[in-house]
């Protein structure tokens, strides 16, 4: 926008969301040409400011080692810390071990083995959290009609998950899984997402969460922080311009750039 009033506000905007170095973020590369002067009155105004500021590897070392240790990647965790001469706490290295083994289980498919580790390491998780205790009993249920063995999967079914079916915000769920069983050949289903590695990921990933809520650890990583941060930050830029507001942030755009 031309008027100066608006210009002033958005500017303000910008500096009150703590965004001013734009070009730091990395996506100023993204902004319409016709809004070149709001980059250049941020830049002007600020760039000493931010060009002077250094990104301290200690710190970027450690969103690294954060993503690692939270996602279960042990062995790279430990030959980055061995390469960049981090301390390693060994209480750290304990739980992300049980939390691997966990993970991984439940990329297998292997669910019912997911709840034994769980129940062993954080014993009243599973009991008190029935979102995830859902998703582990329908991982096994699908496991079972994958593998063909459709009359234990409805044995399973009745006997697990129909307490569930009792609960409004489970209901709609529940029975997608149980199309499955419609279907000779379950792939060929419309809920053949439920069959997918996908969907082993997904429940993995709340489970890991769940664990880390759990232990009074952070369910999200700095590195997605600062994605969502990035984020809103558009978001916002493209409420307060409207149409002249740059595209919303893709991630998928910004790292082919």
């Amino acid at each position: 926008p031309n008027n100066p009033v608006s210009r002033y506000r958005l500017c303000a905007r910008v500096r009150e969301w703590g965004i001013s170095g734009v070009e730091i973020l990395g996506f100023d590369h993204l902004l319409p040409r016709h809004l070149a002067w709001k980059q250049a009155d941020i830049m002007d105004v600020e760039s000493r400011e931010y060009e002077s500021m250094d990104v301290s590897d200690a710190d970027v070392r450690k969103i690294v080692l954060s993503y690692l240790v939270h996602n279960c990647f042990k062995e790279t965790a430990e030959a980055f810390i061995s390469c960049t001469g981090m301390k390693w706490n060994v209480d750290c290295s304990a739980d992300l071990e049980k939390r691997r083994l966990i993970y991984n289980s439940t990329l297998e498919g292997n669910a019912l083995k997911s709840m034994e580790l769980t129940n062993q390491f954080v014993p009243d998780l599973l009991p008190n959290n029935k979102d995830v205790l859902f998703c582990l009993l329908t991982l096994h249920f699908v496991e079972l009609v994958r593998t063909r063995k459709c009359t234990d999967a409805l044995e399973f079914a009745q006997r697990e998950l129909s307490p569930f079916g009792r609960l409004d915000q489970y209901v709609d769920k529940l029975q997608d899984f149980l199309t499955l069983l419609a279907y000779e050949d379950p792939e060929k289903s419309p809920m053949f997402d439920l069959l997918s590695m996908d969907h082993r990921r997904s429940v993995a990933d709340a489970l890991n969460c769940a664990i880390l809520a759990h232990c009074n650890l952070p369910s999200y990583t700095p590195l997605e922080r600062l994605l969502q941060h990035i984020t809103v930050v558009r978001q916002r830029l493209n409420q307060e311009l409207g149409k002249d507001s740059p595209a919303p942030f893709s991630l998928k755009t910004f790292l082919k750039s």
